[in-house]
């Protein structure tokens, strides 16, 4: 059986790494091919096979159900009904609306919409909504968080934007008690309480503030704060011991047998739990885990362990194979694997305070290669963090918070409880907080393909029993991971990310021994773009230190990323075409002209001295390796660049369009003078501003420049100095990206 389950296991992760997805035929062909295999002794070829039909079937099913192509960028009047609790986040409110209906075209069966500044919305609501419509679709950098990978694994078919609505019928009791509840409990306790008990209670995270998701991040503690399997484990955990106490205390009647009772009754905790937490995918997962562990407990303890965890993994995997493209399962199932290799088989007993400490340290040691793969945060102070805060949430907050929310018919009683649950809570963060604030999360650079693998086998050999040989090798496989060497640019030559930030911009050079960032991405609401792509992205290089950071002017598109970054890495010299209006307290430059030279390269400042106006304030910056050049204009106009031909008559290879394509720049005068190879835009997809403008892509295809563009490639790496060709981050294809 265990082999049967392995392969079937096997044949549906391997959804996760597919560059795309087969033809329906190939599907039909495979799985009867799998079928037939099946009453052979071929048979575990066979399950592989149907396990690869069925994820990938689901897959295609998914994308099918993406907003057609022709919508995309269209305003329409549709007709839905609002499930789950709708985010509010700085005058946004973020919703799912399911089952939307338009009389004259097919829409998606689940759509994101995002409300600025709209109305109180509730749970089980319909509503007319006037919404542009988008298909899924999100800025591609290389090693960083990949939106359309999350949308797809959420099974969104597309997104939204809600410019008017209003309400058609209002929830019935069925549909919105959830949403009561929260109404509830906000009403009981004061605003710096609220958000971290109804993340508890209900799951809903949206009220933490990004300084709380920091903390949490820092310090390893993000698990705690999502109800997951951790907390229905420990509901249905409580149940349980409470009959078996009564057993033991001879209080239990002995006609009626206690194994079948506790099982359901804790079976029915979990499930309640569940339902409160609205059976997001991880609750989901936790109450597969649990049944199974109670039938295992009950009539198949001979099966062993092991065979349960992978029965629950195939479930998983069969109800939503689309599940292992997100990051929370596999965190989830390799945590239970760990603890499984870890206590399985081990004779020696010790006390609770020890095995705590060791369960830590396992934990800590067998993720390790796991976060790195999956491109997330190592926090080095997650075993400390984890042995104060798991029993605090575990058994204070979580059950105080769950009766408070039981008992509030109740007058005091209810609020009481809630507030002593909302105060230990909000004694965990300051004390989170101060551990944060001392050691940050790592943000490891990226690894070759053989060092993660190599790690994996590492740390399984380390968590081996003590007194086998061979666990001494795994410390010599996961030696790679502390001497990552980053390949650098050799003397003369940079290697330059465009990054794809939207309608914005920020461009990364590096130098053998320096690093220049070109403006910092912009900023919408309270989605800072610097903080969540490029910060990342340039973390994952290895970068920890910014020799100098160019804001080109002040506009929110170009400097809305800067104090995030500024925060975050170690930046010795801040030079702005807009000093003055750049709303920052700190020491900062004001563009001069002038030249230096890093490493064989050369980079060169330019400001038009005669400018008044914003854009044309713009801090211009040429860079020189090997004679090849690219030339960064800001949102300069074409009276602007006219004037840095005058005072530099030479050929461009590489240029930024300046203001992203905008009709008042890019002057046909100016191309002819610099004659650019490759012109590169950096912009929006389907951004408000229509750019890049039609004549401006006319006037760059009459000098014969190649046209290169973020919304459509992704992010853009030039190595400048090797006359090589550019690089596309949407190259490397995924199944779940479609061009």
């Amino acid at each position: 059986m265990r082999l049967a389950l392995c392969t079937f296991i096997i044949g549906v992760l391997s959804l996760r790494f597919l560059p795309c997805l087969p033809s329906p035929f190939f599907f039909i062909l495979l799985g009867c091919l799998g079928l037939a295999l099946l009453p052979w002794r071929f048979y575990p070829i066979g399950l592989l096979l149907i396990g690869f039909v069925w994820g990938g079937s689901a897959a295609s099913f998914v994308i099918g159900d993406r907003l057609d192509r022709s919508l995309d960028g269209q305003t329409l009047w549709l007709e839905g009904k609002i499930v789950g609790l709708p985010e509010y986040a700085d005058k946004v409110i973020r919703f799912q609306l399911d089952h939307a209906k338009n009389t004259e075209v097919r829409l998606p069966k689940h759509i994101r919409l995002s409300w600025y500044q709209g109305e109180p919305l509730e749970t089980g609501e319909r509503w007319r909504l006037k919404v542009r419509l988008k298909y899924p679709r999100g800025t591609v950098n290389p090693n960083t968080f990949d939106y359309e990978q999350w949308l797809t694994a959420k099974h969104i078919g597309a997104t939204g934007t809600v410019k008017e609505g209003y309400r058609l019928e209002a929830s019935a009791y069925a549909s919105n008690w959830r949403y009561l509840v929260k109404v509830k409990i906000n009403q009981h306790l004061p605003e710096d309480m609220r958000a971290g008990i109804v993340a508890l209670v209900l799951g809903d995270g949206s009220g933490l503030t990004k300084q709380q998701w920091q903390v949490l991040q820092e310090t390893g503690t993000i698990h705690l704060m999502v109800i997951s399997g951790q907390h229905i484990t420990l509901l249905a955990g409580f149940i349980y011991f409470w009959v078996v106490c009564l057993v033991r205390l001879g209080l239990w009647p002995t006609r009626i047998p206690w194994l079948p009772v506790a099982c359901g009754l804790a079976m029915l905790g979990a499930l309640g739990y569940g339902l409160l937490a609205g059976f997001e995918v991880p609750v989901k997962r936790a109450c597969i885990m649990l049944a199974l562990v109670f039938i295992w407990r009950l009539r198949f303890r001979h099966l062993g362990i092991v065979t349960p965890f992978l029965m629950v993994l195939a479930i998983v995997l069969a109800v939503d194979p689309l599940a292992s493209l997100q990051a929370g399962f596999w965190l989830s199932f390799c945590s239970v694997a760990i603890l499984l290799l870890v206590f399985s088989g081990r004779l020696s007993r010790q006390n609770w305070l020890l095995t705590a400490i060791k369960l830590e340290v396992a934990i800590t040691i067998g993720l390790l290669p796991i976060l790195l793969a999956l491109l997330l945060p190592v926090s080095l102070t997650a075993p400390i963090a984890n042995l104060i805060a798991v029993p605090v949430v575990s058994f204070i907050v979580v059950p105080l918070a769950l009766l408070g929310t039981l008992f509030l018919f109740i007058p005091f009683v209810g609020t009481w409880l809630l507030w002593l649950a909302g105060a230990a809570l909000k004694s965990l963060f300051c004390i989170l907080g101060f551990m944060a604030s001392i050691i940050p999360a790592w943000i490891a650079p990226v690894y070759s393909v053989w060092t993660i693998p190599l790690a994996l086998l590492g740390v399984f050999l380390i968590l081996l029993p003590r007194g086998l040989l061979v666990r001494g090798f795994g410390f010599i496989f996961c030696f790679p991971l502390f001497f990552t060497e980053q390949v650098l640019p050799e003397e003369g030559r940079a290697e330059v990310v465009v990054f794809d930030v939207g309608q914005g911009t920020s461009v990364l050079i590096k130098t053998k021994t320096h690093a220049l960032l070109y403006d910092t991405s912009p900023s919408f609401g309270d989605f800072n773009v610097g903080e969540r792509v490029v910060l990342p992205a340039m973390r994952r290089q290895g970068i920890t230190k910014l020799d100098t950071l160019v804001i080109s002017h002040a506009d929110t598109d170009h400097a809305g990323g800067l104090q995030a970054i500024e925060q975050s890495l170690n930046v010795l010299h801040i030079i702005s075409g807009e000093v003055s209006k750049l709303n920052y307290s700190k020491p900062v430059s004001s563009c001069q002209n002038a030249s230096w030279w890093w490493d064989g390269v050369k980079f060169t400042l330019w400001q038009w001295q005669e400018a008044k106006k914003s854009n044309d304030l713009s801090c211009v910056l040429l860079v020189e390796a090997q004679n090849e050049r690219l030339l960064l204009t800001g949102d300069v106009s074409a009276k602007a660049e006219q004037a840095w031909v005058k005072e530099n008559p030479i050929k461009i290879h590489w240029l930024l369009a300046a203001h992203h394509g905008s009709k008042q720049s890019s002057s046909g005068a100016f191309l002819a003078a610099i004659k650019p190879e490759t012109v590169l835009f950096s912009r929006g997809w389907l951004n408000p501003f229509h750019h890049p403008h039609p004549d401006v892509i006319l006037r760059y295809n009459k000098v014969q420049a190649n046209i290169e563009d973020t919304a459509v490639s992704g992010a853009l790496v030039i190595k400048l100095g090797d006359y090589l060709p550019i690089t596309r981050a949407r190259d490397t294809k995924k199944f779940w990206r479609k061009e």
